[in-house]
């Protein structure tokens, strides 16, 4: 056993015992504030400058966006929510619940996200009376410390324990694994490997699937603003998150104009030699993706591969008809590539949707741009994802939007088809446990007659 996480694990249970029967409007006070002063000039700017030179992925701007706005998000949606003590009554039924801490909650923090993911963690985190220790990726070690020791003053001044939060200063495979064993819960945001470790910690554990998000275009759509959607979502922080684009899937009779679109947007079509040097680039092994393209701005993914491309291009599209293993560029980039393929019939649109994310990114999510009720209703009864945004930009919106109701988050659960205990946003709400207080009410047994149907009994 690790002394460091022995250490942490004695500060985190000490300052959560402080809080196990706290108020709700005091854990509504603490969740508040933080929220407020995360937003807070100049530590914010200082705060995503630091990650994208930390990191070496992704732009300043993106990760100013998704501090301004999980923050707000997340207190917006925990706002007036119960938490603490009884959360249900149902007289009729003589049930009531009363909600209880987890305890200490064990956090990954991937370099792609390392800014934002601790403030939403740990206010989902105090939101339930828990503490939270948070272990950064290598590449987000000073961008982790700077934004915990912001929280951490946050709680000084209130008049709490600091150790309800707490930095995970030596970063080891051994004291993440140590972690994920001696805390409650872990909180697994992060790659296959990672998510893997927490489920096998023997600690109960919420983990997230790969994702490799695709999107249906149809006729029916103004293709001027579709490709405005796509582009925006494909470049967001470039391309750090796993809801972004990695394929369009394109109706035929508008394949080439919506390209044209997407080309007016700052996409570059790559021709078959392009798409060859692009895919070196990407994959030189021929397995594993080239950690020096991911998140990168496409100049220097274009440099890398050794293409020339216009000034103004902001990311890369491919043609494929392909999928699988022998057809690289059909699975998750992490880059502002994305894929584009023709479909002709909407039944083989969505066998596509569950070819690709079953080669990778299964239960994660996709999308479609469309007018047509029908082809949604199809799409979502048929495919094997937790999520499907209409007429949306996947990246902007499969983790909550202030223009959706889904639940703000930057940990997205892809069900049992991504290897995943749970198919929805991981939040606050799964942070605690529920007492069931049940008190005796009238016999409500009812007859056979009344609770079968006659052509049952009769059979």
């Amino acid at each position: 056993m690790s002394d460091y996480i022995n250490g942490l694990m004695a500060r985190a249970r000490k300052a959560q015992a402080e809080i196990e029967f706290l108020s709700q409007e005091k854990v509504d006070q603490i969740c508040e504030t933080i929220a407020w002063d995360a937003i807070q000039e100049p530590f914010v700017t200082e705060l995503c400058e630091l990650a994208v030179e930390e990191s070496g992925m992704g732009d300043f701007k993106s990760k100013y966006s998704k501090m301004m706005n999980k923050s707000r998000g997340g207190w917006f949606d925990m706002k007036g929510k119960k938490s603490a003590g009884v959360i249900e009554e149902n007289s009729e039924l003589g049930l009531i619940k009363i909600a209880k801490p987890v305890g200490v909650i064990g956090a990954m923090v991937p370099c792609t996200n390392c800014e934002a993911t601790q403030v939403l963690k740990s206010m989902s985190a105090l939101k339930t009376r828990n503490a939270i220790i948070l272990a950064p990726h290598p590449r987000g070690i000073k961008t982790n410390k700077m934004v915990i020791d912001r929280m951490r003053s946050v709680l000084k001044s209130m008049g709490y324990p600091e150790d309800l939060i707490i930095h995970m200063a030596e970063v080891t495979m051994d004291n993440s694994q140590e972690l994920m064993k001696q805390c409650d819960l872990v909180l697994a945001t992060g790659g296959g490997g990672l998510v893997n470790a927490a489920y096998t910690s023997g600690t109960p554990a919420y983990g997230v699937g790969a994702g490799n998000a695709v999107t249906i275009i149809d006729d029916t759509q103004d293709l001027a603003e579709v490709a405005d959607q796509i582009k925006r979502s494909k470049t967001f922080d470039q391309a750090t998150s796993c809801s972004a684009e990695n394929a369009c899937l394109i109706q035929e009779e508008i394949y080439e104009d919506m390209l044209r679109a997407l080309e007016a947007e700052g996409g570059y079509r790559c021709s078959a030699e392009e798409k060859a040097k692009l895919q070196n680039a990407m994959w030189p092994d021929g397995k594993a993706l080239n950690r020096a393209i991911v998140a990168q701005p496409a100049a220097t993914i274009a440099s890398i591969a050794g293409i020339d491309i216009p000034e103004g291009t902001c990311f890369f599209f491919v043609e494929e008809t392909g999928i699988g293993a022998d057809f690289p560029f059909s699975g998750e980039k992490l880059s502002v590539v994305t894929t584009i393929y023709k479909w002709s019939n909407f039944d083989q649109a969505v066998k596509m949707v569950n070819d690709i994310t079953t080669y990778s990114g299964a239960g994660h999510s996709c999308g479609i741009h469309t007018t047509k009720k029908e082809r949604i209703l199809q799409l979502a009864e048929q495919v094997k994802v937790s999520r499907v945004m209409v007429n949306q930009p996947q990246c902007l919106a499969n983790s909550g939007a202030w223009t959706n109701a889904m639940p703000v988050t930057l940990t997205l659960g892809c069900g049992s088809w991504g290897g995943n205990i749970s198919s929805e946003n991981i939040t606050w709400k799964h942070l605690m446990n529920t007492t069931w207080v049940s008190s005796p009410i009238a016999n409500r047994q009812p007859s056979d007659e009344e609770l079968f149907s006659e052509s049952v009994r009769k059979a």
